[in-house]
């Protein structure tokens, strides 16, 4: 791809203290440890460097892929050829404003934006205290867990716009937020750097004895000792994902190094050496499986790449679309 190398020049001569990773395995850059190497992968110190990076980009026609801890995606086997990556885990300003909110950059992890709002007295984010993923991504995915979710406690969201090369702030309202979902999946351009959250005051130790709970909670109910992308199924309306699945006999069904969770049946864990292909195929014989048994049809939660995906100009920040590898998309083989 002419422009991507074009690119990937141009960033060098104009960033030389820049970390850019080239032809990088995207195995060590995701919970699941799978995925082939990406053309680019680069890590700012701070958001001018980002946004520096957006812009050059830009010049050639071309958009970034951010990824933050990777926590909720599939990278394929094959890699990324035509991709340029941008991590945020060098994003990580944390503060208190002068009202009490709190500020936080795209990269900060979920669980340290949790523990800095125990220490400070506020309530409202005991929810994430376990939850392994970045701001960045829960924004785009509105991370939730025991019925709390970011959009409960998110005031307003600032991002990059590339189409004008422009720092744009949104509300919570405007950002779309839904049941793991928000308004950045499906328009363009929006590249997320920071959010401010307003949170309640609370006394300090009951927080931090909410929070206790709900990650002993977890540690009891979920493979956490093993890869995996947190719950692999959204929740349907009315129905748990684990419970139709434990149903459909499939607790512990296995393909290749990927398996149903034997401890949680919401997860899809890499019992050791599991390919993009092995767990894709694995979540495939599920949804069928289930959908046979109890006539539902699961959708993954999980952000699934093909190994010819790829952003021009300004397109969207992740997939719009459950993408397929090399097999065909269920959804499109139910009535």
């Amino acid at each position: 791809m002419e422009n991507l190398e074009l690119a990937i020049a141009k960033i060098k001569e104009e960033m030389p203290g820049l970390t850019l990773l080239e032809n990088e395995p995207l195995a060590a850059h995701c919970s699941f440890r799978i995925g082939g190497p990406v053309r680019a992968l680069a890590i700012p110190s701070d958001l001018s460097a980002l946004s520096k990076i957006c812009c050059l980009l830009k010049e050639h026609q071309l958009a970034p892929f951010l990824l933050g801890n990777g926590t909720n995606l599939l990278f394929p086997d094959e890699g990324l050829a035509d991709l340029f990556i941008i991590s945020t885990e060098k994003l990580t300003r944390l503060f208190l404003l002068p009202d009490g909110a709190i500020y936080a950059e795209a990269g900060v992890s979920l669980s340290r934006l949790a523990s800095f709002a125990q220490q400070n007295g506020l309530a409202g984010l005991e929810f994430a205290s376990g939850i392994p993923g970045s701001l960045g991504g829960g924004c785009l995915m509105n991370a939730g867990a025991y019925d709390g979710e970011l959009k409960d406690v998110i005031e307003s969201v600032v991002c990059y716009y590339l189409p004008e090369q422009a720092l744009v702030e949104l509300s919570a309202e405007e950002c779309g937020f839904a049941y793991r979902s928000s308004a950045f999946q499906t328009r363009p351009g929006f590249v997320i750097l920071s959010a401010v959250l307003r949170l309640r005051p609370d006394d300090g130790e009951q927080i931090a004895a909410r929070m206790r709970e709900l990650n002993e909670k977890r540690r009891e109910k979920q493979p956490l000792d093993l890869p995996s992308a947190g719950s692999a199924f959204k929740r349907p309306p009315g129905h748990f994902a684990a419970a139709l699945i434990q149903e459909a006999g499939l607790k512990g069904y296995r393909v290749g190094g990927a398996q149903v969770s034997e401890k949680h049946a919401g997860f899809v864990v890499n019992t050791g050496g599991a390919s993009s292909h092995d767990v894709y195929d694995l979540m495939m014989h599920v949804r069928k499986t289930v959908y046979e048994h109890s006539g539902i049809v699961l959708e993954p939660e999980m952000i699934m790449l093909a190994p010819d995906y790829k952003l021009e100009d300004h397109g969207p920040a992740v997939p719009r679309h459950f993408i397929t590898v090399n097999q065909p998309n269920f959804s499109q083989e139910t009535p």
